[in-house]
């Protein structure tokens, strides 16, 4: 068979490190697949940058369809990124017979169902193991390796940007701004960090591995998504003293007739591996009824990580096509005929332990009203933190309550927060104990 030959959408950051993968690593890559790839044409609006690579006369164009109508081409790399036009060339290069590796996590997990039922219709491959946790090879994992299992949960801590920031305030006691703007001179946040730090980036990680997982379709308008922008260092320091810490973790349970997927600041146990993954790190827990706890861990994004990540499925591709499979694992893993579409548990329903933290002012009585409100919605209290350094007017009361139902938590901080004693917006964090 001659060369298998491939094309890039996009030569930015990642497509530089995909062609660096690939140069470095052709002798490497050829012993695996026992065949020659090539790259043949990579479609950039700059044509002029310098990337830092060699390319031969004739590969790099301005024109897309140089890469998604080339009758030459059998894989095309989209690596744009958002949702158009990449969703548009997708779709054409899908038209076109092409196969498909994609890094872009915001098209597949909000118009996935789309893509994945025109390349049906084609008899290609999508594949988009870039798109979760940049160099772990989680959707593998789900798709392949353990794809006997059922699973119960995959939870994760999915977005570098967010965890590195929690890092630092944890370990230096710093406030989230001046953390964020280190986070951007460092460059692991983008001048515009919206999308990573309310939660967003990482809502549409788990939307894709909770379909994975779990065998449905997964409505990334109902995942309940909530970032860390309102974080404060003393809800740090408080959840270190309880024995927490917090991180931005992305939670899919798979309920039977129902799953729950969200995403939202957790405090977890400090002695729990997920506790542990600091800095710029992902990681994702999977719990199968075969496996068990399964916990990967490793470079979330970045160059090379994600540049890894891509050339796998590439590679991936490339065997199918030498073995003359056609599509030989699922896109999502379950024949298409056997996804379900499960509902998404309402947040109100959500059961969990919650911290509390109110800012009231300081006289006698306090306690017994919060206590009494959150008494009157059967929520009971668990322990309690009253310390004794405060500001003169104000004194924070830190409660953490038993197990209570979202919405009942809901109406009582609506009641309490109504009170003359509250004098600042009431902090709530769920808190997750069992994580299976």
């Amino acid at each position: 068979m001659s060369a298998i030959k491939f094309g890039l959408l996009g030569f930015g950051t990642i497509g530089t490190g995909v062609v660096r993968n690939f140069q470095r690593n052709a002798a490497t890559i050829k012993k695996r697949l026992g065949s020659e790839l090539e790259l043949f044409k990579i479609a950039d609006l700059d044509i002029e940058t310098d990337r830092g690579v060699e390319l031969k006369s004739g590969v790099l164009s301005a024109d897309v369809e140089d890469v998604i109508s080339n009758p030459e081409v059998d894989i095309v790399i989209e690596l744009i990124g958002g949702y158009e036009p990449a969703k548009s060339f997708i779709l054409k290069a899908i038209a076109n017979g092409k196969h498909i590796v994609t890094a872009n996590k915001a098209l597949m997990a909000v118009h996935g169902q789309e893509i994945i039922t025109a390349a049906d219709q084609q008899g290609v491959s999508v594949l988009f193991e870039a798109a979760v946790g940049g160099g772990i090879p989680i959707i593998s994992a789900i798709k392949e390796n353990l794809c006997s299992n059922e699973f119960s949960s995959v939870l994760g801590i999915l977005n570098g940007t967010c965890n590195f920031i929690l890092t630092k305030m944890t370990e230096e006691g710093s406030d989230f701004a001046p953390v964020l703007q280190e986070a951007q001179d460092l460059g692991y946040a983008e001048a515009d960090p919206t999308f990573d730090i309310e939660g967003v980036d990482t809502a549409h990680k788990i939307a894709l591995l909770s379909a994975l997982c779990f065998g449905t379709t997964v409505d990334f308008e109902q995942v309940y998504t909530e970032g860390i922008s309102n974080i404060a260092a003393i809800d740090i320091q408080f959840a270190k003293q309880m024995g927490y810490k917090i991180k931005l973790l992305a939670i899919g349970k798979n309920l039977g007739d129902k799953i729950e997927v969200r995403v939202h600041p957790t405090m977890i146990p400090g002695s729990y591996q997920l506790a542990e993954v600091n800095g710029v790190f992902n990681a994702i827990r999977l719990n199968g009824d075969f496996v068990g706890p399964t916990l990967l861990y490793g470079s979330g994004a970045g160059m090379d990580a994600t540049a890894s990540a891509v050339m796998g499925d590439v590679m991936a591709i490339s065997r199918d096509q030498l073995s003359g499979a056609q599509s030989r694992v699922p896109i999502m893993g379950y024949r298409a005929d056997q996804i379900k579409s499960l509902p998404i548990k309402a947040m109100s329903e959500i059961v969990s332990h919650y911290y509390l933290r109110f800012t009231t002012v300081d006289q006698p009585g306090v306690l017994a009203k919060i206590a009494g409100c959150l008494g009157k919605h059967d929520i009971s209290i668990q322990s309690m933190i009253q310390p004794e350094w405060h500001e003169a007017d104000s004194i924070p009361i830190v409660l953490m309550t038993h197990t209570a139902k979202e919405i009942d938590v809901s109406r009582a901080l609506t009641e309490i927060e109504a009170l003359d004693i509250i004098s600042e917006p009431t902090c709530l964090i769920r808190v997750e104990h069992d994580l299976d």
